[in-house]
């Protein structure tokens, strides 16, 4: 009866489509209807198995059986009918499966269930390959010998949310081509490359959807132009063309990729092109953990292929340039400190350093990285971009030694490697501080042009034009860090810096309103509200220019115009007395 709750020993099974927001991205209404079809093809099969399909929750499904057989020989069968059918379909949009089994307690009410026994279907599901089936050990004991199924023993399992480990099993049906490379025959396998210490990515040649061969040299032209682009970010290890191109027209996983080129990363996407429009798609793929990061759609008219060519080049590496960033800090903040390596100390000091209130820790862990690596020239640079921070907010316990300290950093980081951006950058932001403003921006010039995409050095270069007076040349870069990195940890910085120059160029009410915008970010610092009290002060409205004066004391205390001069060390300008005027109009001593 309805809103009566029961409890029950079950074999549950869960299933879920694999990549499907990327799937989503690509085509949503496609895809909505491809998991449509395909968990209805699969409740069939469930039902003609003696079970029930309790749940379909958009991307997934939740199905219960009496016995384990039942629910293995339905997996198994739906599986392999899945495979053929995906395989005959003429696009990117494939929903495959992967299927959890396990028995435990559920409750049931109102078709919905719910417990430990569903939960740990799911962990199951995360295990198990695309396209495959993974199975409890205490559900796999309860299988009769005589059914047509191979096993293979994946060991125990330490599942989230499980105290104790779990055996697990993956199944497939007798005579398939085993997962395991010591099944596959008696060729030994080839030996496993080991991932370098850098975020490694591979560019796969873009398939060419079209039935227009001539497309193949347009699609070829991407995937080439991501990886010259990609290369030019010293802290990613980017594999050939030629080694990517030999993959071309194979049938390869992308977790195969990865483990045959020895990359945590694959770029992958096609080309599909309809008169006088283009259809590109690219996703990111962590191959090791087989999970989606990115993925992005592109419609394009092709009125000149070159420039559609390079515009969708520089989106594509726009977008996944911060993604393998982020991702690789948060790998390494996962990591017990005790087994960190250079690189995994360095990725963790960047986070501390972006987060803009932990320099103690940043320096950590950069002079750990330094211990373990003292060729390691990022290292250093991240120290001296630390010191500069640290100059920025006055924590500085000692800023003269600081301030030698952080500049030795950035030669030697230049020392180590000349071609290096974010050495150049460091070496920019660091010169503002020793009063060396023309040095600082030919730094950051140096830095971009080494790397065009680098959004951290437009920003640089845009807080150093300011500085010394050039506001108008400062918002073009500012823009374009912004457009380059549009979910940047440090956007607040981004939005802080544009409306001082804002500010500078009498643009007050703009000014006022990219103010406001960098204080919504939730990390934000206290140059977030700068513009705003100065542009309220030069508009004399009082009373708000008050009113964000307090709010900004509520940050810093301590917030005055000698706090500002020694945090933004300005030569004289009629651009730095207009917003130090304004400042003080607003009521700061």
């Amino acid at each position: 009866m309805s809103g009566e709750n029961s409890t029950k020993l079950a074999v549950l099974l869960h299933a879920d489509v694999i990549g499907s927001t990327a799937l989503v991205q690509l085509d949503e209404t496609l895809a909505h209807a491809r998991f449509q079809d395909v968990f209805r093809r699969f409740s069939e099969t469930i039902a003609g198995h003696g079970g029930t399909t309790h749940e379909i929750r958009g991307d997934a499904l939740v199905a219960e059986f009496s016995r384990a057989s039942d629910a293995l020989a339905a997996a198994v069968t739906f599986q392999a009918a899945n495979g053929e059918y995906i395989d005959g379909l003429g696009d990117e949009i494939r929903p495959q499966l992967r299927i959890g089994v396990a028995m435990g307690e559920v409750v049931i009410a109102d078709s919905t269930v719910t417990g430990g026994g569903i939960v740990l279907a799911q962990r199951l599901e995360q295990l198990a390959p695309p396209g495959g089936i993974c199975i409890q050990g205490a559900a796999y004991e309860t299988l009769p010998k005589r059914l047509p199924f191979e096993y293979e023993n994946l060991g125990e399992q330490q599942l989230k949310g499980f105290d104790e480990p779990v055996r697990v099993y993956t199944v497939r049906a007798r005579g398939e081509a085993s997962s395991s490379a010591s099944a596959v025959n008696d060729v030994p396998a080839p030996r496993e490359l080991e991932l370098p210490s850098k975020p490694s990515i591979a560019v796969l040649p873009f398939n060419n959807m079209s039935n227009d061969s001539e497309q193949e040299f347009f699609a070829d032209g991407i995937s080439e132009d991501i990886i010259t682009e990609l290369s030019k970010f010293r802290t990613f290890f980017v594999i050939a063309r030629n080694s990517s191109f030999a993959f071309k027209n194979e049938s390869l996983t992308v977790r195969d990729v990865g483990r045959k080129l020895g990359v945590r990363y694959v770029v992958e996407g096609s080309v599909r092109r309809a008169g006088n429009r283009v259809r590109i798609t690219a996703q990111l793929i962590d191959a090791i953990d087989d999970k989606h990061l990115w993925a992005e759609r592109y419609d394009r008219e092709l009125e000149d292929i070159f420039a559609v060519q390079d515009e969708v080049t520089q989106a594509i590496v726009t977008a996944i340039a911060p993604q393998l960033s982020t991702s690789e800090q948060q790998r390494a903040r996962r990591k017990p400190t005790e087994n960190l390596d250079a690189w995994e100390c360095y990725q963790r000091g960047l986070w501390y350093m972006f987060s803009y209130s932990q320099a103690d820790q940043a320096l950590r862990y950069f002079n750990r990285a330094i211990e373990l690596d003292p060729e390691f020239g990022s290292a250093y640079a991240g120290l001296a971009y630390t010191y500069a921070i640290q100059l920025l907010l006055g924590a500085s316990e000692d800023k003269e030694d600081d301030l030698q300290r952080g500049v030795h950093a950035a030669d030697t980081a230049l020392g180590i490697d000349q071609n290096d951006p974010f050495a150049h950058f460091a070496r920019g932001r660091i010169s503002i501080f020793k009063g060396d403003h023309e040095k600082a921006v030919a730094e950051f010039e140096r830095a971009i042009s080494l790397n065009p995409n680098y959004a951290l050095a437009h920003f640089g270069l845009a807080h150093g034009l300011w500085h010394v007076g050039r506001p108008a040349e400062a918002l073009p870069h500012h823009d374009e860090a912004i457009r380059l990195s549009p979910n940047d940890t440090v956007m607040w910085a981004f939005l802080a810096s544009k409306a001082i120059a804002l500010v500078m160029v009498e643009r007050y009410e703009e000014g006022i309103a990219f103010s406001r915008e960098a204080q919504r970010h939730s990390d934000f610092h206290l140059f977030s509200y700068l513009a705003e009290v100065s542009g309220l002060g030069m508009l004399e409205r009082a009373e708000e220019a008050a009113n964000a004066l307090e709010r900004l004391r509520k940050v810093e205390p301590e917030i005055s115009l000698g706090f500002i001069e020694r945090s933004l060390p300005m030569p004289a300008s009629e651009a730095k007395d207009r917003f130090l005027q304004g400042l003080e109009l607003a009521g700061m001593t």
